[in-house]
């Protein structure tokens, strides 16, 4: 179905050229006018989520870490909205665990209040009982991509990257504050931010380029909805391995296609699991099969599986955003 080879081209690689929907056209075999047809009616239907840059936090010079919450089943809902009401918070859900509200958060580099002191507000804020924060220290895998053909292999090579090093300049900062903005379904999607920065074309994709070979960049690219896209399972799995063969396991667990995000991230008393791998599939059923053939394969026997129950918040970060200030403004105690 050429609807689906399109939600895969675009979650792939979304072109970052003048026409970018002509160049996916001419790949698919058919005309520019059916690829913006289909995803304006994707977008409508609410199966494409956004598409735009895909930005490194941490060499954007932002500090962030995976955060649970254990909040009383009577507080989850006031807890969701005051969590959310960070704009740090990507995302934000209740899964089926004693921590039970798990959350993403960033600060920004001029932060007066810090990762932790911030974290320490919100929980006292929401009334959580308990909390652990789960910093990334070592990414095997970062790839969002829903296997919306069927048609792709189980596992997948994942290559490192060695990245160059630049100074953020104010040029590149504003080009960064134009690429994070989802593209509107124009046959020129990149004008409106040509127009806006007073800047050529090859200017705007010379400096997305280079903030790609800097890895500021991770790619630009279509996210979709999982659920609308059919992938109405994901699971948070999580693996007590000794810190010893860490990498080697995270390595192996990061080459399973369904896996989009792989960390090794601390251990600590009340949370025994340092190894961490994001499932996506089209049902709960699917998603415990391969969490039990990573756990067979690897000799694996102490794991546990965590499903999202509600969605509380799900959306890019908006980076160099006076919020991030406002904020701390405002709840600074």
């Amino acid at each position: 179905m050429l609807e689906n080879e399109l939600l895969y081209e675009m979650q792939n690689a979304f072109p970052m050229t003048q026409r970018p929907f002509l160049d996916i056209a001419n790949k698919l075999g058919c005309s520019e006018e059916e690829v913006i047809d289909m995803v304006s009616k994707l977008k409508d239907d609410k199966i494409i989520r956004q598409t735009s840059a895909i930005f490194d936090t941490k060499r954007l010079g932002y500090k962030s870490s995976l955060v649970a919450f254990k909040v009383d089943e009577d507080l989850i809902d006031s807890a969701s909205q005051i969590i959310n009401a960070h704009p740090g918070v990507s995302h934000n859900y209740l899964r089926n665990h004693d921590f039970n509200i798990w959350f993403t958060m960033a600060v920004s580099p001029k932060s007066k209040l810090g990762l932790e002191k911030t974290i320490e507000i919100l929980q006292q804020k929401t009334g959580a009982s308990d909390a652990i924060i789960l910093p990334t220290l070592k990414m095997f895998k970062i790839s969002v991509k829903m296997d919306t053909t069927g048609k792709k292999a189980k596992k997948e090579k994942v290559k490192k990257v060695n990245h160059k090093e630049i100074e953020l300049t104010d040029e590149y900062i504003a080009v960064i504050k134009e690429l994070q903005k989802d593209i509107s379904v124009t046959k020129e999607p990149f004008k409106e931010a040509i127009d806006k920065l007073g800047m050529s074309y090859e200017r705007f994709f010379e400096i997305a380029h280079i903030l790609k070979d800097a890895g500021v960049m991770r790619r630009f690219a279509t996210i979709l909805n999982h659920r609308k896209a059919g992938f109405g399972a994901n699971a948070m799995s999580v693996w007590d391995v000794d810190e010893s063969k860490g990498e080697e396991i995270g390595k192996r667990l990061a080459e399973f296609s369904a896996v989009s995000h792989c960390y090794l991230r601390p251990k600590y008393p009340n949370w025994p699991y340092n190894l961490f791998a994001m499932v996506h599939a089209k049902t709960q059923e699917e998603c415990d099969e391969l969490i039990a053939q990573m756990a067979q394969e690897n000799k694996l026997d102490k794991y546990s599986k965590l499903y999202s129950t509600v969605e509380f918040k799900k959306q890019r970060l908006v980076y160099f955003d006076d919020a991030f200030e406002k904020w701390e403004e405002e709840y600074e105690i």
